[in-house]
């Protein structure tokens, strides 16, 4: 019989964490002075690292040597400072490599963690095999630095005395160093003596700790940078705001610890749901580079102010900008990588070519998501769907949260609120819609609990540090952990979403994980013990923030196990790290509905695109509290153009489907999404620019107008592809707003087609119908503007063309399609066509390279309807060719569903086929 006074424990403990969604709690989470690593690490001087290159040679390709103090060193505990292995590698497109780890000859108690399957297998083979070095004595240095080819224009250099790494560029200017100011320092593990006291506590936790401090620290510095960017996942703006020096107030570092954090506060270096520990510079020299830590420990990273090191007596070249910041890790070892740029893009497709460029999404998923905790049962369900339908509202996908289980036990349903699973998801799907349930990691402990039972006669749960089974607290009460990091058991997870295995679920439905950052309620600062175990004897805090990963990996498997390999996956995670954008999406987690969380829903969508996560969005609406009118349609108007849409709120909120907010504001909200309809081609095609390019759906303006400083700190407005400027509205009853529109060439109001001229701040009046967007001038948009139930039924509708003139009148620009759910599109089957205007004359060109074997993707949509934004003359007619048709040129609605709206120049129904090479001449 179970013990009641644990049931009344539990009870009390679950209690207390829905009663702290009220407010987040800041004296939960350590700080950096909380955190003996961090301390330690901060109390440190410029120039205290005393370690020289020894031993510098090629050996296998690499360039290698032994990091040693310059003058033998006994370490504060009286231990001897052994030498470190230092392992510079080079790879194709200007990519450098450097690990510094102990030597395992030296006998260290274990050996440090190198985190597993983050690296795509495709980067590992584009290794340049050094042949030689050659040594210069450079500046006013006393001795020699080791130097090696990186690519056209770049050189790799080892300074032996005093340390340092840095990539030059051709000219001798530095890019990205390492250990500039000396800051380097690598505690080395060692045997417990008698007497240590490594053991750490906070709020009534203790952490072992069994084998010591074992923490790295660094400077890395971005030199001709103005700015910094990246490092998610925190609240707060695009450029990384100093956090450290003579012009700051007192701050935290920017934190990378995956936490479960209630209704978290903007603009906060706090740590959120997920960790990237990738960081870009950008500056005035219009120069992107970039620098990436593979480390899943507790991370924290110090961005220092300027003369931040006026005392250090440290003389760094002076005559470009600089960015300093400073790396600390709880464990690991350093495994970095150097991207040269020159470019924001090249930046993008050099850190996804190691990590993985974003997965193709099946195109359902890129449409509008309705969520809840919870919808209540089958009639619930039902309701809701049948709704959208009489208040003419698309969507695609309705979600169940943790109570349409039976008992929180995932994989099951409650049969008395949804008798009838199956029936229900197949109804949404002859619609074309689909469902997703919600999967966490942890299982409930419960020995009638089949999955429980496996797991726990299998030994695939996480160990605590004595051994057993680690048993925390989350929604079910009593759970465990399986442990994800082991691929046997990752694939014994994928093998439980089978139809066979998952009762009750069909090929229309996709799965959401939560709380796997791991939450555990009753754990240190909501998550798991560090001193916690997993496969061969790694330590928690080692792989913390890639334990969700591994999770959202399994499953994404899982789902293409269910589908024989054929059909895409499509999985939500909240935690992630660097390579999640392989398995899936992501969004912002449990946010407020207040006007500063809108607003800074923007950079922290943008901050996840610049690290590879090109599918994500936030909470439209806020997951806590109840929106007023204005913001819910504020926050649809925006966040129909998150590259992931999908409204959520918490159980204790109002309910706030789009049609419960009075007719005018059902009609504005209704428009919001039917703008994401209308330019789903448009998105879709962004998402395989993603897909193959690593360059985010959603982008800082700055990465397609670099040389303009007007837009390095802009975070209020962001760039759809590099076509359709989006100004938000934050604040309540906004009566103007002001619109910065960059580049030299004009842009077209999205809505009437009126033209503002770019390189200018515009004040604009502000209405409630929509928020400022603007196409460029110089770019086609590729629209559908019949509006179905869902997009599955959209797919065969015709297309319009949008077409915006620059002042040479011309413009250009793509669209991809394919069958929006399989992986024929790795065949070849699909249709890639680049549109353009030029001399009068629009010419359709095909971008797909020639289909090997029998996989085709055909197509008998046509385009209905080009719209010319910008032409010059007053012309009549056109001419398609081959097929020598003559169609005529009229004045006609911008949008079709607008009769009152502003009209275009447009070419009625040419009906050319949308797979097919032809042009359309204007006589």
């Amino acid at each position: 019989m179970r013990n009641p006074n644990r049931h009344f424990l539990l009870l009390l403990l679950l209690l207390l964490h829905l009663s702290s969604v009220l407010s987040w709690k800041r004296d939960e989470f350590r700080n950096c002075n909380q955190t003996p690593f961090c301390k330690r690490a901060r109390a440190r001087k410029p120039a205290s690292c005393s370690l020289v290159a020894h031993d510098v040679s090629i050996s296998d390709g690499d360039l290698v040597a032994k990091l040693v103090p310059k003058n033998p060193e006994i370490s504060e505990d009286q231990t001897e400072i052994k030498p470190l292995i230092l392992a510079l590698s080079v790879y194709q497109d200007g990519i450098m490599r450097l690990k510094i780890d102990e030597d395992p000859s030296l006998g260290a108690p274990k050996k440090r963690f190198e985190v597993p399957d983050v690296i795509v297998s495709e980067f590992v083979s584009k290794k340049l095999w050094l042949q030689r070095l050659s040594t210069e004595t450079i500046g006013a240095d006393s001795g020699p630095s080791s130097i090696v080819y990186l690519s056209e224009g770049h050189e790799a250099v080892l300074r032996h005395d005093p340390f340092e790494v840095y990539v030059r560029d051709g000219a001798g200017n530095r890019v990205v160093s390492l250990n500039s100011h000396g800051l380097f320092d690598f505690e080395q593990l060692r045997q417990k003596k008698e007497g240590d006291e490594w053991e750490e506590r906070f709020r009534g936790h203790t952490d072992s700790r069994p084998y010591g401090p074992q923490s790295i620290s660094f400077d890395v510095s971005f030199h001709g940078a103005d700015f910094v960017y990246g490092i998610p996942e925190h609240a707060t703006s695009l450029a990384l705001k100093p956090t450290r020096g003579p012009q700051v107030e007192e701050s935290e570092p920017y934190r990378l610890f995956n936490l479960d954090v209630f209704e978290y506060i903007h603009d906060s270096p706090f740590g959120l749901y997920g960790s990237i520990p990738f960081m870009i510079s950008h500056g005035k020299s219009g120069r992107t580079s970039g620098f990436f830590w593979l480390n899943a420990a507790e991370m924290q990273i110090d961005v220092l102010g300027s003369g931040w090191d006026a005392e250090s007596g440290i003389s760094l070249p002076s005559s470009q900008s600089r960015v300093d910041t400073f790396w600390m890790s709880e464990a690991g070892i350093v495994d970095a990588f150097f991207f040269v740029g020159p470019e924001p893009k090249d930046v993008m497709r050099q850190y996804t070519s190691v990590t993985g460029t974003p997965a193709m999404p099946q195109l359902f998923s890129t449409a509008y998501h309705q969520c809840r905790w919870n919808y209540r049962d089958e009639e619930d369900v039902e309701n809701v769907d049948s709704k959208f339908d009489e208040h003419d509202i698309p969507y695609d996908v309705l979600w169940l949260d943790i109570e349409h289980t039976d008992g929180k036990k995932y994989f099951t349903w409650d049969r008395v609120l949804f008798p009838h699973p199956e029936e229900m998801q197949n109804k949404l799907a002859g619609k074309g819609r689909h469902m997703v349930t919600i999967v966490d990691p942890h299982i409930k402990r419960d020995d009638s609990f089949h999955l429980h039972k496996e797991a726990s006669q299998k030994g695939y749960y996480v160990k605590d540090a004595s051994g057993n089974d680690f048993d925390g607290w989350c929604w079910p009460g009593s759970s465990s952990y399986p442990d994800t990091l082991n691929p046997e058991i990752r694939s014994w997870w994928a093998d439980k979403f089978s139809l066979q295995n998952y009762d009750g679920s069909t090929p229309s439905l996709y799965i959401w994980n939560d709380m796997n950052e791991p939450s555990v309620f009753n754990g240190p600062e909501v998550t798991m013990p560090r001193d916690a175990v997993h496969l061969g004897g790694v330590e928690h805090r080692e792989l913390h923030n890639t334990y969700g990963y591994y999770f959202h990996m399994a499953t994404a498997d899982g789902l293409v196990k269910r589908g024989d390999g054929k059909d895409r996956p499509f999985v939500l995670s909240r935690a992630f790290f660097a390579g999640t954008q392989r398995y899936g999406a992501v969004w912002t987690g449990d946010n407020t509905a207040d006007w500063d969380q809108l607003k800074v829903s923007v950079p922290m969508v943008l901050t996840l695109g610049l690290t590879g996560l090109s599918f994500t969005g936030a909470d439209v609406g806020g997951f806590f509290g109840n929106p007023e009118p204005e913001l819910l349609v504020r926050w649809y108007q925006i966040g129909a153009y998150y590259p992931f849409f999908r409204g959520h709120a918490h159980h204790d909120t109002k309910r706030r489907e789009p049609w419960l907010f009075g007719e005018r504001n059902t009609e504005l909200i209704r428009d919001a999404i039917h703008i994401r309809y209308a330019l789903l081609p448009f998105f879709y095609t962004l998402f395989r620019e993603a897909n193959m390019t690593g360059a985010p759906v959603v982008r800082p303006l700055w990465m397609e107008f670099p040389s303009d400083e007007a837009t390095f700190s802009n975070d209020e407005a962001f760039l759809v592809g590099n076509s359709l400027l989006v100004q938000g509205i934050y604040d309540e009853k906004a009566k103007h707003v002001s619109v910065y529109l960059p580049g030299k060439q004009s842009w077209y109001d999205f809505r009437t087609g009126t033209v503002y001229k770019g390189g200018v701040t515009h004040k604009l009046k502000v209405t409630e119908e929509s928020i400022p967007t603007f196409q460029r001038a110089g770019t086609i948009i590729t629209r559908k503007d019949r509006f179905r139930r869902s997009s599955t039924q959209m797919v065969n509708d015709p297309y319009t063309l949008v077409i915006a003139l620059n002042s040479s009148q011309a413009a250009e620009g793509e669209l991809y399609i394919d069958d929006g759910c399989s992986f024929n599109f790795l065949q070849g089957a699909y249709i890639h066509r680049r549109f353009v205007f030029k001399d009068g004359k629009l010419s359709s060109i095909n971008l797909a390279p020639a289909s090997h074997g029998n996989v085709q993707f055909p197509s008998d949509a046509v385009i209905e309807r080009i719209i010319l934004l910008g032409h010059a003359s007053g012309s009549k007619n056109a001419l398609i060719e081959p097929s020598n048709d003559r169609v005529e040129i009229e004045l006609g609605p911008l949008w079709v569903q607008r009769s009152h709206g502003p009209l275009a120049m447009t070419i009625r129904k040419p009906n050319v086929c949308v797979a097919d090479d032809w042009t359309i001449k204007i006589l």
